[in-house]
């Protein structure tokens, strides 16, 4: 991923750092600067490895990797920024994964609008077996977008994201209004 840094100098240079009778051999100091110039992004990676674990100022191509590591699917298409923001969210987005909060909080970061979701499901408990079930049936969620520009929001993208973070039994519609 860091490799091919035009003109990137590596910080340790191996040169130096070999024995006095080989610092004046011009064939060892060629072979050592090549090798310098495949550790040089390493050494720069490790270096800074903490700013690759921070998606919002990681490399670009980096933050997809950091994606798959907290279990979040990307869409290509969404911009730098909201990519970003989605992973440096990803934890806290899993743990209300499938729920109302969940989809709106996602959905308010995807299209920058105002978001409501309405379900139809519900938990109950009771003191006795065979109570009634909770919510209505069939599974349903009404997923409300306000955006500014109705238009400019791109209804598959949307959709496709929804249908990744609620359960498969749950039929959704998706309203965006201005």
């Amino acid at each position: 991923m860091r490799s091919a840094v035009d003109d990137l100098v590596s910080p340790h240079p191996l040169g130096e750092r070999m024995p006095a009778v080989y610092t004046d051999d011009d064939f060892t100091q060629r072979f050592t600067r090549a090798l310098d110039e495949v550790l040089a992004p390493v050494f720069t990676v490790l270096d800074c490895f903490t700013a690759y674990l921070d998606p919002r100022i990681a490399p670009e191509d980096f933050v997809d990797w950091l994606a798959g590591w907290v279990a979040l699917d990307l869409d290509e298409s969404w911009s730098a920024a909201q990519r970003r923001e989605l992973v440096a969210r990803a934890v806290h987005l899993h743990r209300f994964r499938g729920t109302a909060r969940g989809i709106a909080e996602h959905v308010r970061l995807l299209t920058g609008g105002r978001v409501d979701v309405v379900d139809s499901g519900g938990t109950a408990t009771s003191a006795h077996a065979q109570g009634p079930l909770p919510g209505s049936a069939p599974a349903h969620a009404l997923i409300r977008i306000r955006v500014a520009d109705p238009d400019a929001v791109d209804r598959a993208r949307i959709t496709a994201a929804v249908r990744r973070m609620v359960p498969a039994h749950v039929a959704t519609t998706i309203e965006v209004t201005s």
